[in-house]
């Protein structure tokens, strides 16, 4: 019969500690915002940078900086992207 998975040696299931042994970045989970960290964040949304970008820069969880930025009333949609994927004028002409 097989082991339940939280018994096997390489299951993360029940294992204390952090699960990855060098992660990309220090997570900050439940610490304050400072003022610095809302311009920096600004600064990025305004940039077009992407959350996953964002969130290393930061140094904190995806959902904290979508969370904060909603609360804030910052965009985290990029301004250069046209409507409706639609073509320029130019490209349809024949």
């Amino acid at each position: 019969m097989a082991k339940a998975a939280w018994k096997r040696p390489g299951s993360p299931i029940g294992r204390k500690g952090p699960r990855k042994a060098s992660p990309a970045y220090k997570r900050r989970a439940r610490q304050p915002w400072t003022p610095a960290d809302v311009s920096k964040l600004k600064q990025l949304a305004k940039g077009n940078t992407p959350t996953g970008v964002m969130s290393i820069k930061l140094q904190r969880p995806v959902a904290a900086i979508r969370s904060k930025a909603q609360r804030e009333g910052i965009s985290l949609r990029p301004v250069n992207r046209s409507p409706y994927n639609r073509r320029t004028k130019t490209a349809k002409r024949r």
